[in-house]
């Protein structure tokens, strides 16, 4: 048997096999947060495709940590009976789902939140929102360390497996842990140590929530590839081994962010048309030839958080690493996980295009996943569409 498909624990519950569906934003659920019949569709298929583990797109803990128009929200426990009929789904198909919990932190607009965006300090203005945020006070800090406590508790409410606290992608605990974003001089910046606090809290106070052994996962950036230093590997591995000491069940690495860096995200084509189609009128210009200037420098490089994890994976002891970015080939998985450079296979776009692929390998009807990294599927979620595959052969 395939080294793929062997079980694996993560805490309390065993994974059938080394596949998880990555968090993959799904822009499906109502414009107040609710769950969809077609976000249940969507998971229910992935489970049917025996998926070892479902990771679900990001959910907003608290209002001002929304990031998209149709996100799915954890905010309130008036989302609590949607996302049991969610987590139910996936269960009668076998399947195994922990929900992602994010705060978008600055990486959102004023327009999405109902104010200016908050984040760890006010500095600059992206390139995508332009938005330069408010500087959060203690108080909002709590305020956002026990709104995830609270959206742990509503999990919990949902028969959900476990969670992912997302701490990558450029959103609000990612602004905290990287010297680009956090620039401050008190207890929650200034330091490798200062700026890791707010994740730490973070933990401690979910972990107060969870019950004994029930997963909590973290997922980390490796790079931000920000303007100036931000997350490098070498933070990263830091990071990773504190991670281990509070004593998580399982770390995925990533990098890159939306708004700086999205091409270094999701590598592969550039879809120009697609991308600017999203953008307000008055940056379209600017936008398309940005865009047009960035295509053919991304071009897909299998596993390219590879590198990253390889310098990380020592530092884990025991705890189980997932890898996501460009992973295509059966062979090359088995590779990876002979050597130990990791111990899950972590995929989005591939999943998006074939929820039964997981099968087909092992059936032995394919040993690689059709996905070209076209990246519409990406573009489709800035212009508020649904995520699936765009791509036309």
């Amino acid at each position: 048997m395939s080294v793929l498909f062997e079980p694996i624990q993560l805490g309390n519950v065993q994974i059938k096999n080394r596949f998880v569906c990555s968090a993959t934003y799904e822009s499906m659920a109502q414009e107040t947060g609710e769950v969809t019949e077609k976000i249940v569709k969507r998971y229910r298929n992935l489970a049917k495709g025996n998926v070892g583990l479902i990771i679900t797109g990001y959910m907003y803990v608290h209002p001002l940590g929304r990031a998209f128009k149709y996100q799915t929200g954890i905010h309130r426990d008036e989302m609590i009976p949607g996302l049991k009929k969610l987590v139910q789904g996936v269960h009668k198909e076998g399947g195994k789902i922990v929900f992602q919990l994010a705060h978008a932190g600055r990486q959102t607009t004023k327009s999405m939140v109902g104010q200016t965006p908050i984040g760890p300090s006010s500095i600059g203005r992206d390139p995508i929102h332009f938005v330069k945020p408010k500087r959060m006070e203690e108080e909002q800090i709590q305020e956002v360390i026990q709104a995830f406590r609270k959206a742990v508790r509503r999990a919990l409410e949902t028969g959900a497996d476990g969670i992912q606290i997302h701490a990558a992608h450029g959103y609000l605990i990612n602004q905290f842990l990287s010297p680009f974003f956090n620039t401050r001089d008190d207890i929650w910046g200034g330091s490798d140590q200062n700026r890791f606090r707010f994740l730490r809290e973070i933990i401690t106070e979910t972990k107060k929530e969870l019950p004994e052994k029930m997963p909590l996962l973290v997922k980390l950036n490796t790079h931000d590839y920000t303007p100036k230093e931000g997350i490098t590997p070498t933070l990263a591995k830091r990071y990773a081994e504190w991670l281990t000491e509070i004593g998580i069940d399982g770390l995925e690495l990533s990098c890159g962010s939306p708004t700086y860096s999205f091409m270094n995200m999701c590598r592969g084509d550039v879809p120009v048309k697609e991308l600017v189609g999203g953008l307000p009128w008055w940056m379209k210009p600017v936008g398309k030839r940005m865009l047009t200037g960035m295509a053919g420098k991304y071009d897909l490089q299998e596993g390219y958080n590879l590198e990253a994890s390889i310098m990380i994976k020592p530092a884990m002891g025991n705890v189980p690493l997932l890898l996501v970015g460009g992973l295509r080939r059966v062979s090359q998985m088995e590779d990876i996980l002979k050597q130990g450079y990791a111990d899950i296979i972590s995929m989005s776009r591939p999943f998006i295009r074939e929820p039964f692929l997981v099968q087909k390998f092992k059936e032995g009807k394919t040993d690689s996943a059709s996905c070209v990294s076209c990246n519409k599927c990406f573009a489709a979620a800035g212009n508020n569409m649904p995520v699936k595959c765009y791509y036309k052969e």
